[in-house]
């Protein structure tokens, strides 16, 4: 039995830093949704008991550094499995860009080992073993639209957005998260954004929405990294609606109400950025 299971990329609309935990982590307040831009993963059963990875970009690791691994070893240990799985990535995210692309990764193994190794978890159930694999993982286990607090673990879905066009665009260089969360000035933080795209969202309204998009990890990236700030200029300058970095960078997404928009957008950005796609939102899965 061959499973293949689509792990989508997530954008931040709403990023709050609450403060410092006591486990070192940070709290968060952030609004996150899903695009219609994802991995593939394939998963076929193995009877050693290994979890092979083979992945299409060579600069993704096929070892246990890798969050698709760790779900299949920490799924192995929980429910003692000793059968094992070859799981082929077809990655199409942009790699450290910001999206979650390694926690969605994690989540579509969560979902495609469920089947295929026959353990019958629920959806709460694998969303509570992915926040031990990552942060992220937990929102992307549910995927659509959510409100995510704690470490991002915690999770409340949200309706759908209103209709609109995402370009993003991933410049070439890398952005350190550990660097970003060491430079943020907690105390000189104003914490807005999710309460403001809470409000837009519940309205449906697009310029609400726009207006609302907010992330508190952003200034200390633009002023570091040029790429950044360059693309975000770049964005506002050939007319979009909106413009944010996502998540800790460095991707940079504009939203446009119209497709004829989103084109000029993507054709204008090409121009000098390679790494460009032209999105939507999705729809949550169980509205």
């Amino acid at each position: 039995m061959d499973i293949t299971v689509k792990a989508t990329a997530k954008l931040n609309l709403a990023l709050d830093i609450l403060g410092k935990r006591d486990d070192g982590y940070h709290e968060l307040e952030t609004v996150m949704a899903m695009v219609d831009l994802a991995d593939y993963l394939d998963f076929s059963l193995r009877l050693d008991g290994n979890i092979k990875l083979e992945s299409s970009s060579n600069a993704v690791p096929e070892d246990g550094r890798n969050l698709i691994v760790k779900a299949g070893l920490l799924l192995q240990r929980r429910f003692q499995v000793t059968k094992g799985a070859t799981i082929k990535l077809d990655k199409k995210i942009p790699i450290s860009a910001g999206m979650a692309g390694g926690s969605s990764d994690a989540a579509a193994t969560l979902h495609g080992l469920n089947q295929l190794w026959e353990l019958n978890l629920s959806l709460d159930e694998l969303a509570e073993i992915g926040a031990e694999i990552g942060s992220d993982v937990s929102f992307c286990v549910y995927g659509g639209v959510a409100m995510c607090n704690g470490r991002g673990e915690k999770i409340t879905p949200l309706p759908s957005l209103p209709p609109c066009w995402v370009v993003l665009a991933k410049p070439a260089i890398s952005v350190s998260t550990r660097d970003v969360f060491s430079h943020l000035e907690v105390n000189d933080i104003q914490h807005q954004h999710s309460e403001k795209m809470l409000a837009a969202i519940s309205s449906g309204d697009y310029y609400q929405m726009v207006e609302a998009l907010g992330n508190d990890l952003e200034d200390y990236s633009l002023e570091k990294y040029a790429e950044i700030s360059y693309l975000k200029k770049q964005f506002e300058a050939f007319g979009a609606d909106a413009v944010l970095m996502s998540g800790t960078g460095p991707t940079v997404f504009a939203i446009v109400k119209t497709e004829k928009k989103a084109k000029r957008l993507y054709n204008s950005v090409s121009g000098f950025c390679k790494n460009v796609h032209m999105v939507r939102f999705l729809k949550p899965q169980f509205e």
